[in-house]
């Protein structure tokens, strides 16, 4: 499965983006996402097999934590869409202050 197919799921995203904010445990990603515990185990699964999470074991329980690495591919990728979207707001940005300045 690539970055991509991984990414398109929505409760994986959400995962990542909570595990962006800090480490956590699957109970403290259950408390924060209104699904199971073997759903949110089987997302973790995914990312951590796309390299996208790592877990490390504290005591008795998986401390999960976003990689940074794989993301890169998505960047690179979306680079392209960034510099389209700020050209865009660049020349809005200059449509609204050339009509304040015939104000």
């Amino acid at each position: 499965m690539t970055v991509f197919e991984v990414l398109a799921e929505p409760r994986r995203r959400e995962i990542l983006d909570l595990l962006c904010e800090r480490e956590r445990t699957v109970g403290e990603i259950v408390d924060r996402i209104p699904i199971s515990q073997p759903a949110v185990s089987k997302h973790l699964r995914v990312l951590r097999d796309a390299h996208l999470v790592n877990a490390r074991v504290d005591a008795q329980r998986r401390v999960y934590a976003v990689r940074a690495e794989p993301l890169a591919e998505v960047a690179a990728w979306l680079e392209p869409y960034r510099r389209l979207w700020a050209d865009r707001l660049d020349a809005l940005e200059r449509h609204l202050e050339g009509g304040r300045k015939k104000r």
